[in-house]
């Protein structure tokens, strides 16, 4: 089945005039053209509009699209990078609001706060750009992409992102802590709520594909490290919880 332009505007609430503009940069060309010169879209090119729509809600430019797109990377791998990202801004923040809420506390009893509390969380634009180095490396070399000099970026979107993932995953290392068993159903609804907040801000993610990420997780150095520094063994229960919703939901 072919699509008109038309067609794919009204599927995918995309405006033909950007569908043109796709078109002209070569990010989405269509499968043909008619006689009448009418551009034919085949369900290959719905399928990208989908990855292109995807990537622009996380902020990539159209440049960074095509050239991701055109490598055909490990998707999942790119949206990891970036949710550690997110998860890194995230930690600060939370730093400099213990900060604040220590010289709040302090100035209602009157006491004078540690010197040393004092400035807690407010590193530099040149020390928070080196504490993502290594994440934004690897997109570079891999995917010659470079976030930290991304000038599209949707911070109150970041920083909700960042909250609910940090929710997430101390919900699930208390649970770990707490001897919950990976498919109690506290567990599962962790699981569930977070895959309903991915999907309600425009992230498609199933079940399954999540589980398939978290067993990712277990064979990358990176990510193993980041997340049994959060709580010993919790790489291991992430991936065997994601498995028992994802048998769940079949």
């Amino acid at each position: 089945m072919l699509y008109t332009v038309k067609d794919v505007s009204f599927l995918s609430k995309v405006t033909v005039k950007t569908l043109h503009h796709y078109h002209k940069l070569g990010l989405l060309v269509p499968c043909e053209i008619s006689e009448a010169g009418y551009r034919l879209y085949s369900m290959k090119e719905l399928e990208r509009l989908q990855q292109i729509l995807f990537y622009r809600e996380l902020d990539f430019t159209l440049e960074q699209i095509k050239r991701l797109l055109e490598g055909e990377p490990d998707r999942a791998a790119i949206l990891l990078k970036q949710e550690e990202l997110l998860i890194l801004r995230k930690q600060r923040l939370d730093t400099i609001i213990e900060t604040l809420r220590k010289s709040i506390t302090c100035g209602e009893r009157g006491e004078r706060m540690d010197d040393k509390e004092l400035f807690k969380g407010f590193e530099s634009e040149e020390e928070r750009k080196e504490a993502l180095q290594e994440q934004n490396e690897h997109l570079k070399e891999t995917y010659d992409l470079d976030l930290l000099e991304s000038a599209q970026i949707n911070i109150p979107s970041m920083n909700e992102m960042a909250a609910e993932a940090a929710s997430f995953m101390a919900g699930m290392a208390s649970a770990l802590r707490s001897g919950f068993k990976h498919n109690d159903e506290n567990v599962l609804q962790l699981l569930y709520n977070h895959l309903e907040f991915l999907n309600r801000h425009g992230h498609s993610i199933s079940a399954a594909d999540f589980a398939s990420q978290t067993r990712f997780f277990l064979g990358d150095d990176f990510h193993l490290r980041m997340l049994e520094g959060q709580q010993t063994g919790l790489a291991y229960y992430l991936a065997a919880a994601a498995e028992s919703y994802a048998v769940k939901c079949q």
